[in-house]
């Protein structure tokens, strides 16, 4: 089951992401090569007119592969000698043995850039698109968490500053709160014990405190001193709208001050995953759900797509080579030199992007496997 709900949950992500890519890809008259759905050696294809469909062994990626791009054939006169030799479907275009119809669109850097610029942040969008909807359909499903205190502890920074029970939380350290995960969230990201400066409603009157939070031996971290997960209401009609923006901005930030920390030394190897740790998350997530039967576990699994449809959708915009991110700089050099990059540099830059990101993957997949085989 836990290989089951792996496979759609980074199904759905994944197919969202490339089909953003598709649609205005073949909106902006691009010719897309092949849909791919998995990593490494193809199971199974179908040919349709202009595109290859495909599934590959590995479910921990895809690929929307548009003709001309990285170096793949683009010129009309050599795309027509294919399609002269063309027999049963099969034949070679870029790394395919497919031969589409070459009238469904052209290369990929015969495109406009505004074209190509849309084409590549479309897999990001739709990813954050997907995110959003998953959201309201949980908060229409569930509710939400507002971020009014349930109870206080004895002897805390939160009980030294006044707050109180049914105190509602509207600001921490300059950034709204909305939703009681974000309090949680401040609370455990101020890893250095740092000041904070609170707003709350308190009989309709807004009040500001500054506390330190206190450090727990036991659990080697600061806390503030709050008790509880929120008050918890349903949700219906415009609130579905607003809460679900809420549940994804939620996310957004968490993905984006987990990658700062990561960036800034906060974060260590133990507290980054790839795909074995994800499979592992949900595997454990439905251990404890499954009891509690089957709308429990839906909704566990639209957690996750949340989670990780805007995660990467984030992570795809990071200016890296490979990743839409990285070709969207180049795009972005071309549109200010007024001229492209020649694509073999181009190219080779994307390569060596490549190269790094699957050493990377590699060694988090090790530190995955030994966090699952060590206690």
């Amino acid at each position: 089951m836990t290989i089951i709900l792996f496979i759609i949950i980074l199904g759905i992500v994944v197919i969202s992401h490339e089909f953003g890519h598709f649609i205005v890809a073949r909106a902006n008259g691009i010719h897309v090569v092949e849909f791919a759905v998995g990593m490494g050696p193809t199971l199974f294809h179908i040919d349709g007119k202009a595109t290859r469909y495909s599934i590959r062994l590995l479910p921990i990626g895809g690929a929307c592969v548009f003709d001309g791009l990285d170096g793949l054939e683009g010129e009309t006169e050599k795309k027509k000698e294919q399609t002269s030799e063309k027999s049963e479907g099969i034949g070679r275009t870029g790394d395919s043995d497919f031969h589409p119809e070459f009238d469904q669109g052209g290369s990929f850097l015969d495109a406009s850039i505004w074209a190509r610029i849309t084409t590549i942040f479309a897999g990001p969008l739709f990813n954050l698109i997907l995110g959003v909807l998953i959201a309201f359909i949980m908060v229409g499903w569930n509710g939400t968490d507002l971020p009014e205190i349930q109870a206080i502890m004895e002897d805390s920074a939160a009980q030294e500053a006044g707050l109180m029970a049914g105190d509602i939380i509207t600001n921490m350290d300059g950034e709204e709160i909305h939703l009681y995960r974000e309090i949680s969230l401040n609370s455990a990201l101020n890893s250095k014990g740092k000041p904070m400066t609170i707003t709350y409603e308190r009989n309709g009157e807004a009040n500001t405190v500054t506390l330190v939070p206190k450090y727990s031996e036991e659990d080697q971290r600061y806390y503030i001193g709050l008790m509880g997960s929120g008050r918890y209401v349903e949700c219906k009609g415009l609130d579905i709208l607003k809460y679900g923006f809420y549940e994804s901005r939620f996310i957004v930030n968490n993905t984006l001050k987990s990658l700062l920390m990561l960036v800034t030394g906060n974060l260590n190897k133990n507290d980054v995953s790839g795909p074995v740790g994800v499979a592992s998350y949900v595997g454990e997530a439905y251990e404890e759900v499954k009891d509690y039967g089957a709308s429990a576990v839906i909704f566990t699994t639209l957690n996750f797509i949340l989670i990780l449809a805007i995660n990467l959708g984030i992570m795809n915009l990071l200016p890296i080579p490979a990743l839409d991110g990285g070709r969207l700089v180049f795009l972005l050099i071309e549109l200010i030199r007024g001229k492209p990059m020649p694509p073999e540099k181009e190219g080779m830059v994307h390569f060596a992007g490549m190269v790094l990101f699957f050493v990377i993957m590699i060694l988090v997949m090790y530190n995955d496997i030994m966090k699952i085989i060590t206690p």
